[in-house]
């Protein structure tokens, strides 16, 4: 078990499979708001789905849209289960909040050096930890 201590910004307690990404994700055009989907053609994720997953990602990229996008995923109930980012902006903490998904950032180790795509992990935005549970290989 591996565990990452970070700033918590979005208090609960989430246990899903990650989806890592080293891109930024774009909300106004990048993801399908009705699907969870990452509809960005250049995006390493093109085609995946976040809903009820831990999105591990650097942060938002694009306009101050962003947020309503991920917003919209909560209220249409496509939102990621929890996120993970490393890059505090406005942009992206909005966007934790509007969702109100459990969120962590800055964590150390660094979540994307830390973490894969599939790890069975937990999120706890009230006290900043994440701790992997289980890895995928």
């Amino acid at each position: 078990m591996i565990v990452l201590r970070g700033r918590g910004i979005v208090p609960g307690t989430v246990r899903a499979p990650a989806l890592v990404t080293r891109d930024p994700i774009s909300g106004f055009g990048g993801i399908d708001v009705a699907t969870g989907t990452v509809i960005e053609p250049r995006h390493e994720l093109f085609g995946q789905c976040f809903t009820g997953r831990v999105l591990v990602f650097p942060g938002a990229k694009g306009s101050s849209g962003w947020s309503g996008f991920f917003q919209s995923t909560r209220l249409l109930g496509t939102a990621p289960a929890a996120m993970v980012f490393d890059v505090v902006t406005t942009k992206a903490v909005l966007g934790a909040i509007v969702t109100r998904v459990p969120t962590v950032v800055a964590a150390h180790p660094a979540p994307l050096d830390t973490i894969r795509t599939g790890d069975l992990v937990e999120v706890d935005g009230e006290s900043g930890l994440i701790t992997i549970l289980a890895t995928f290989s």
